[in-house]
Parts: structure tokens; C-alpha cells; sequence
């Protein structure tokens, strides 16, 4: 069986940020709906979603572009509509 090892306050932090996220962005509600629909269970359609986010951010960093909703979920939101 393999071990896992994270960081507490980091994973806490980004699930806390998923959770936020799917309140205010259409684009991550529609990702997390798509995971549920799959019948992934909610903490682990939330720790895609967080994962999914932290991509976001790599991207803008690596990018040196601000986060724009509809850049980050235009790929989710056309499948969702």
C-alpha cells in the first residue's frame, strides 16, 4: 500500500478555495457538476476541482497573465451549455 504525505494547511487551503469556488464560478461549478455526474463523491469531485485549479494558476504564473474566468473555464462552460 503506498503512503501518501501532503501538507495539511495546504490541502485545507485548497479545499477551501475549491468549496469557494464553486459558489462564484460558473466555470468551476460546471466541472464539479461534470465530476459528481461521473459519480465521483463530493470530497473527491472537490479535490479535482482544487486540483484543477491550482493548473489555473500555474498557467497564469507561467504566463504572466491575470486569471480571466473565461479563459480559465471556456473549455467546461461550452461543454456545460
Amino acid at each position: 500500500m503506498a503512503r501518501y504525505v501532503h501538507n495539511d494547511r495546504l490541502a485545507d487551503a485548497l479545499q477551501g478555495q475549491a468549496f469557494t469556488a464553486l459558489r462564484a464560478s460558473p466555470g468551476a461549478r460546471a466541472y464539479y457538476d461534470r465530476q459528481r455526474t461521473r459519480g465521483i463523491g463530493h470530497r473527491p469531485a472537490l479535490r479535482q476541482l482544487a486540483n484543477r485549479l491550482v493548473g489555473i494558476l500555474h498557467g497564469c504564473l507561467k504566463t504572466s497573465t491575470p486569471y480571466n474566468e473565461t479563459t480559465a473555464w471556456a473549455h467546461h462552460l461550452d461543454q456545460a451549455a
